[in-house]
């Protein structure tokens, strides 16, 4: 997913924060079924693939 967000950052600018769900009692609870997951202010966008098209949606609402 990492990989595929790159492609992204020519048409948006942000920044992505990794965090290692294991070292986390809550969001290992929350989303250890659906890693990876790519979560924006608290938002779920998506798990397991990129879906581009929301990310680009949410990302066109935050600038």
């Amino acid at each position: 997913m990492l990989a595929a967000l790159e492609d992204l950052r020519g048409e948006h600018a942000f920044e992505v924060e990794v965090i290692d769900i294991d070292a986390d009692p809550a969001l290992e609870s929350k989303y250890n079924d659906f890693v990876p997951v790519l979560e924006a202010d608290g938002i779920e966008l998506c798990h397991y693939f990129l879906d581009a098209a929301k990310v680009r949606e949410y990302l066109s609402g935050h600038p």
